[in-house]
């Protein structure tokens, strides 16, 4: 699935790396507050679903090269979360959607999260 298909499913609204969208394919998500349970879950080039805006998410996010960052339930990050995005190549999208919603969202759309 691109990163174009995760937006639309979602009605996202695109932060940064608007241009990446169609060209960046991901087959897992993982949906979680909790940086810690994202470092012990997640795996590369995958999907990270939060509502937890600050710039440790970018970290973890480039730690485990995940390479979209998904703020739920209409969180905002501040210019400072964006701006280390950018410089890491992290696209950005936020959603209204709630995080139960909208990972079920994208696994009914095919995105899955995968056994553990």
């Amino acid at each position: 699935m691109t990163l174009r298909d995760v937006q639309k499913v979602l009605g996202a609204r695109v932060l940064t790396g608007e241009e990446s969208l169609d060209q960046v394919v991901v087959s897992s998500a993982c949906g979680s507050d909790m940086m810690s349970d994202v470092l012990a879950f997640s795996k590369d080039h995958s999907i990270l679903l939060t509502g937890l805006c600050n710039p440790q998410v970018i970290r973890t996010a480039e730690l485990l090269d995940i390479v979209c960052l998904i703020f739920v339930r209409g969180k905002k990050p501040d210019e400072t979360i964006i701006q280390m995005a950018k410089e890491r190549g992290i696209i950005v999208m936020e959603t209204g959607h709630r995080m139960f919603s909208s990972c079920g969202m994208l696994y009914q759309a095919g995105l899955h999260g995968g056994a553990i």
